[in-house]
């Protein structure tokens, strides 16, 4: 009979040792009693959840042992809502997988973690219903191993899928545990990359769509000029690099996209947030104002006559739709810290945080960086820029003091031009478009190369381009 499974539940990690309740033992029916489920041990997986995303490089998955060792970097594919529990016999494994609940790639998995190996699996799926995904802790002979895999197999649900951890690097018995129908060996001492790997490989489809990477701009205090930085990156990674960007801004009250690009959209992303169930490609396209080739916004209402009470739900199906059809996604993060900005800020693959050479950006930017560490121990650390240094008769820290002071270094100091920027914002246009050959565009190209592993593209520019983007400029 099939047994239902809550795959909505939110990430929550127990650990318990299973090994040592206190229940009757179960007398389990002998092997040969058993009535036979499939050719193999264990059945063979069918994947009930949605897929969600996908990695715009994913890897081929060929059959060889998890045990070889390869440098590659950690993909970025989020876990479908999926069921997850894993048994542990080391508390060092124990412990790696309560790190891997945490990773942000399975924030919409519901993880547990048990202590106790292949027999404590059996006990435990005899009275309770079984997950998606099982991971084991196997210490005993390949014999032990198979016995413990048949009495496991005779307690759980054709839908399941089956991770053996093991402590031996032996080819011959990965080769027979994938025979039998398990879906993965990995050799232990368990690596957090190592797991998560594994686990988003056996739930990634292959003709899903790509995904696009999400750049997040949040700054440490109000008027610090994340938004200006954000957009002017945005600029330039579209007009600049020639690669598809869609610019979000999410200060639905205050947001200023619109008018640093001289927009003004009678829609935009407070409908789409309003009714996230509604938003499919076609509304998603009569939303977008597109800017140029390259560059589309989804800007803010900026008004104030409406409340904007939404859940993080919205934001993150919102945001998933616009990650499906564009390479890259510039979200301009609001100076407000609610559950549905934090989510955001965990979940994103690059994080660029503005701040401003004095006390109080220090504290609030050592404080956001720490938490950024904490919770994303296995993703790059964000990118600090230091904005409007260099004031007259203003007392400022210096970069040198500010980045050992926070903990990362600074990779971009711009230089107070308001003469320049603001000239800029009049027009609505960006600085690396007014004034090209700035400093402040050299170093609003170098972030935006160093965010998208980009180099510039060179364009030829006609003498009577020069002289229009020169009577912009005035």
């Amino acid at each position: 009979m099939a047994k239902n499974v809550d795959n909505s539940a939110p990430v929550d990690v127990d650990v318990e040792d299973v090994s040592e309740r206190r229940e009757p033992a179960l007398e389990l029916p002998s092997l040969d009693d058993m009535p036979v489920r499939s050719e193999a041990v264990l059945p063979e997986a069918v994947l009930d959840a949605e897929f969600d995303d996908v990695s715009r490089q994913a890897p081929v998955v060929e059959e060889q042992s998890s045990s070889v060792k390869v440098n590659t970097p950690l993909q970025d594919r989020p876990v479908p809502r999926i069921s997850i529990e894993a048994f542990c016999k080391s508390p060092e494994n124990g412990s790696v997988m309560q790190q891997v609940a945490s990773d942000r790639r399975l924030s919409r998995a519901h993880v547990t973690v048990h202590m106790g190996g292949i027999q404590a699996a059996v006990q435990h799926f005899s009275v309770t219903p079984t997950p998606n995904l099982i991971l084991v802790e196997a210490t005993q002979d390949h014999d032990a191993i198979f016995k413990g895999l048949e009495e496991l197999a005779a307690v759980c649900d054709a839908g399941t899928k089956v991770i053996v951890i093991g402590q031996v690097n032996d080819i011959i018995l990965y080769r027979e545990l994938i025979r039998q129908g398990v879906s993965e060996y990995l050799v232990g001492p368990l690596t957090v990359p190592q797991v998560i790997d594994a686990v988003s490989t056996l739930y990634v489809d292959p003709g899903a769509t790509p995904i696009g990477r999400s750049l997040v701009f949040t700054g440490v205090k109000g008027g610090v000029g994340s938004s200006t930085l954000s957009h002017n990156v945005s600029w330039c990674i579209a007009e600049r690099m020639l690669h598809d960007v869609t610019l979000i801004d999410l200060d639905l009250p205050f947001g200023t996209a619109g008018l640093d690009f001289n927009e003004d959209p009678a829609q935009g992303v407070a409908d789409a947030l309003i009714a996230p169930e509604r938003l499919d490609d076609q509304l998603l396209d009569r939303l977008l104002v597109k800017c140029s080739e390259h560059l589309s916004l989804f800007t803010s209402p900026g008004v104030l006559d409406r409340d904007f009470e939404l859940e993080s739900a919205a934001f993150e199906n919102v945001l998933d739709r616009v990650r499906s059809t564009v390479p890259c996604m510039v979200v301009d993060l609001p100076h407000i810290w609610v559950p549905w900005t934090r989510h955001i800020l965990l979940t994103a693959d690059e994080i660029v945080i503005t701040a401003t050479p004095d006390l109080s950006s220090l504290r609030n930017a050592k404080n956001l960086v720490d938490l950024l560490k904490q919770s994303r121990t296995f993703d790059n650390p964000p990118k600090l820029v230091l904005n409007q240094t260099g004031v007259a008769k203003r007392p400022e820290i210096s970069e040198k003091e500010f980045a050992e002071a926070v903990g990362v270094p600074v990779v971009l100091s711009v230089p107070f031009e308001p003469q320049m920027f603001g000239t800029a914002a009049n027009n609505g246009q960006m600085v690396a478009e007014m004034k090209p050959d700035s400093k402040v565009t050299q170093g609003l190209l170098s972030l935006a190369g160093l965010l998208t592993q980009r180099e510039p593209v060179e364009q030829k520019t006609s003498t009577l381009q020069k002289f229009m983007a020169q009577l912009k400029g005035k």
